[in-house]
C-alpha cells in the first residue's frame, strides 16, 4: 500500500519552512504567505492583570490560535494569571496590531511580542566591535578558551598562575583556533576564597600587557569588581566577563559604559530557590541588561550567560540547558559556559580531569540551541565538536540564502 513518505518534519523557525516549502516548489507568493503557518509558537507572560487576560485570550481566539490561562479567571477568583499564548508564526504576527490599539498597557505588550517574534527567526551575521577588534556573530558559533592565573582554580590548579605558563598557554589556544581569551584572576568555584582587587589586578596585569602586544584576538577579563575592570580596560582589554551580571558591585555598569566595552551578564544568586527557574533567570538578566543600556550600551555589545554552575543545583542546570533556546528571546548573543562544571562530573560520576566529553556533548547542545559563544577549558576539541555542529545546524541557510 502507497503511504507517500508520510512523516513528521521538524520546522524551527519561519527559514527553515520557507526551505521546506521551496524545495516542494511551492510558488514564491504562496511560500512568503504559508512559511508562518508552519511554525507554531508557545509565548508565556506572567502575573497578567484579568482585564489584560481577557483581552489576549479574546483576540488570540479571534486570529485562530488560543491563550491558556489559569482555571479560575472565568469566575474572576484570581486577581492576577499567567498567560500562554498558543499559535503559529502567523497568527501571533496577526495578534500584535491587535493588540497594540487596546489599552491597560497592551500597546507594550504588543510591541515586545513583535520584537520577540523577530528574535525567534534566524539571526543575520553581523560585526561585534570589540573596542578595535572585529568578532563576527552569525556566521559560526565563536569559541572563548578560559585562561585562570590563579592558585585555587577549581579545574586546573594553578597551573598557569606562572606568566610564562600563562603566555605558553594563551598562545596554545590560539594555535587551536580560539577566537576569544578571558583572563580570570580570582576563582569562583565554590567555597573560594575572595581577593583584593589590587591582589587580582596584580595577577591580571602581566599577562594581559604580554598578550595585547602579542595576540590577534579579543582579550576579555573575567571580573565583577569595577576596579579591576577599569584599569583592564585603560590597559586595552576589549571585553568584561561579569559573573554577577552588573549587579554586584554598583559602579561596574559605568565603567563599562565609559569604555563602550563589549559585556558579558552572567545569571548568578546566592542559594538555589527560585519561584519560577527560567522566569526568575530571565528578570535577573532583563535588569542586567538594562544597567547596562541606562550607560550607553546596546544590541551585540550586551551579551547574556544562563550562568551553569551558579546558585542553581546540577537538576536547575540541567533544566537550563534542556532550555537554552528561551534565552535568545532576551535580543541578546547568549554564551554557554558548562566546561568541566561540576553538572557534568555529578551527573557522569567523574573528576574534573575526566569531563571533557560531557563538555563537548553540551557545547554541540549549545549549538543546536542557537547560541552565539561557548567558553571552554580544552580548546581544540571543543572548536572541532562546534564545527561539526555548525556544519549541520548551520550549513543549510547558506544554500538557501544563495538560492533565494
Amino acid at each position: 500500500m502507497q503511504t507517500y513518505g508520510l512523516r513528521w518534519v521538524t520546522l524551527n523557525n519561519v527559514l527553515e519552512a520557507k526551505m521546506a516549502l521551496t524545495q516542494i516548489g511551492s510558488d514564491p507568493g504562496g511560500i512568503a504567505h504559508m512559511a508562518g503557518k508552519a511554525v507554531g509558537r508557545a509565548i508565556k507572560l506572567e502575573q497578567v492583570p484579568l482585564r489584560v487576560a481577557h483581552i489576549l485570550k479574546q483576540e488570540m481566539l479571534s486570529v485562530g490560535g488560543d491563550a491558556a490561562v489559569h482555571r479560575e479567571v472565568i469566575t474572576n477568583n484570581v486577581e492576577a494569571t499567567d498567560v500562554m499564548l498558543l499559535g503559529t508564526t502567523r497568527q501571533l504576527e496577526k495578534l500584535v496590531p491587535k493588540i497594540l490599539a487596546q489599552p491597560f498597557g497592551l500597546k507594550k505588550i504588543g510591541h515586545d511580542l513583535m520584537l520577540l517574534l523577530k528574535t525567534l527567526e534566524i539571526s543575520k551575521i553581523r560585526s561585534l566591535n570589540c573596542r578595535g577588534l572585529e568578532l563576527k556573530l552569525g556566521e559560526r558559533t565563536l569559541v572563548m578558551g578560559i585562561l585562570n592565573v590563579t592558585p585555587d582554580s577549581f579545574s586546573d590548579g594553578g597551573r598557569y598562575f606562572n606568566l610564562e605558563n600563562a603566555i605558553e598557554q594563551a598562545e596554545r589556544m590560539i594555535k587551536e583556533g580560539v577566537d576569544i581569551l578571558d583572563i580570570g584572576a580570582e576563582s569562583t568555584r565554590p567555597g573560594h576564597e575572595e581577593v583584593s582587587p589590587d591582589e587580582e589586578w596584580r595577577r591580571i596585569e602581566p599577562i594581559l600587557k604580554t598578550l595585547l602586544e602579542r595576540v590577534s584576538v579579543p582579550v576579555s577579563i573575567d571580573t565583577y569588581k569595577a576596579k579591576v575592570a577599569a584599569r583592564a580596560l585603560e590597559a586595552g582589554a576589549h571585553l568584561i566577563n561579569d559573573v554577577w551580571g552588573l549587579q554586584k558591585d554598583p559602579d561596574m555598569a559605568r565603567v563599562v559604559g565609559e569604555y563602550k566595552a563589549p559585556v558579558i551578564v552572567m545569571h548568578n544568586q546566592v542559594g538555589t530557590t527560585y519561584h519560577h527557574l527560567m522566569g526568575d533567570m530571565m528578570n535577573f538578566l532583563r535588569h542586567s541588561i538594562e544597567l547596562a543600556e541606562a550607560q550607553g550600551l546596546s544590541g551585540d555589545q550586551i551579551i547574556v550567560d544562563p550562568g551553569i554552575g551558579f546558585g542553581k543545583t546540577t537538576e536547575q542546570n540541567l533544566e537550563v540547558m534542556a532550555r537554552l533556546a528561551e534565552f535568545k528571546t532576551l535580543g541578546h548573543p547568549v554564551l554557554l559556559g558548562t566546561s568541566r562544571k561540576s553538572m557534568i562530573g555529578k551527573t557522569l560520576n567523574l573528576t574534573v580531569d575526566e569531563r571533557v566529553e560531557g563538555t563537548l556533548a553540551t557545547s554541540v547542545l549549545g549549538v543546536v540551541s542557537g547560541v552565539d559563544i561557548i567558553r571552554v577549558h580544552d580548546v581544540q576539541a571543543n572548536v572541532r565538536a562546534v564545527q561539526m555542529a555548525d556544519a549541520i545546524v548551520r550549513g543549510q541557510r547558506g544554500v538557501y540564502y544563495e538560492g533565494a
